[in-house]
This record gives C-alpha cells, sequence and structure tokens, in this order.
C-alpha cells in the first residue's frame, strides 16, 4: 500500500494528532517540532519560543482511502486559523497554523484550499494560515505521542 505524508501545525499537537487519527484513510500520525532552526529540539525547548519550530502532526495517509483535500478539511475545521501564534489557551509562536507541503501538487491543493475559506465568509479575519514548504520533521519526545488515546482528556484547544 503506498502511502503519503502530509504535515500540519494547528496548536497543541496532542489534539490535532486524534483529530487526526479519527479520519478513514490515515494510516499513522507522529507528533513532533518542524520550521525552526534548531536541529533536534526538546519539548522544553520548543516551549522557550527560541527554536521557531511549530509543534506539528505528520500524518500518513492512504491516498486510495482519502484525499489531500480532506486533510484540509479537517485542518481547517480543527482550529481557527484567524489566530496568529496562538489557539485557544496556548499562546507561542509554536501554535503557529501552518501548512507544510510535502509536493507541488500539495502546495497547490492547500492554497486553492485557503483561498477558498478566506472567500467563504466563514471568518471576519484574514486566515493567518501560512503554507510553506516541509523541512526537517523532530519527533517530539514518546510520551507525546498518542497523548489523549493513552492518557484522555487533555487542555488542547480541540
Amino acid at each position: 500500500m503506498p502511502t503519503e505524508i502530509a504535515t500540519f501545525a494547528a496548536g497543541c499537537f496532542w489534539g490535532v494528532e486524534e483529530a487526526f487519527r479519527q479520519l478513514p484513510g490515515v494510516v499513522d500520525t507522529e507528533v513532533g517540532f518542524m520550521g525552526g532552526q534548531v536541529e533536534d529540539p526538546s519539548y522544553e525547548e520548543v516551549c522557550q519560543k527560541e527554536t521557531g519550530h511549530a509543534e506539528v502532526c505528520q500524518v500518513t495517509y492512504d491516498p486510495e482511502k482519502t484525499s489531500y483535500e480532506a486533510l484540509l478539511d479537517a485542518f481547517w475545521q480543527m482550529h481557527d486559523p484567524t489566530q496568529v501564534n496562538r489557539q485557544g489557551p496556548d499562546v507561542g509562536d509554536q501554535y503557529r497554523s501552518l501548512i507544510f507541503f510535502h509536493t507541488p501538487d500539495q502546495q497547490a491543493a492547500a492554497s486553492v484550499s485557503k483561498e477558498k475559506l478566506a472567500k467563504s465568509g466563514r471568518y471576519h479575519a484574514p486566515i493567518a494560515t501560512r503554507i510553506t514548504p516541509a523541512s526537517a520533521f523532530y519527533p517530539a519526545e514518546e510520551y507525546h505521542q498518542r497523548y489523549i488515546e493513552k492518557r484522555g482528556g487533555g487542555a488542547c484547544h480541540i
């Protein structure tokens, strides 16, 4: 089964991962960090807001069972894309809204999706989500992986 990768930042990665795990066609998820300038940062370093990384969920999916567009739709639903450097009670640049594209097709689909949302009238503020090339992915510590599944609940915005 050939799979594809998609990477999203939409606030606290615990809730983002749990939301993506519920979608048909999602084969696996992993939370971590992307978009910064520090190699292999720890969660504590990212929380100090000096690494430039965002908390992300990397989604492995089966394109025969779900589309990248369906993942984008879920992404827009799971957070407020008009917020800058925050989601719910979580504040900091690690909680910014980002779509990291891995292919030109993903870049094009993300741009179309963002433009469609911006024109929909759903939000009265501009969409703050940035669309940027995927860079090195650094997995978060094991205790963050499938956090809500293992521990239940959580303080996430979702």
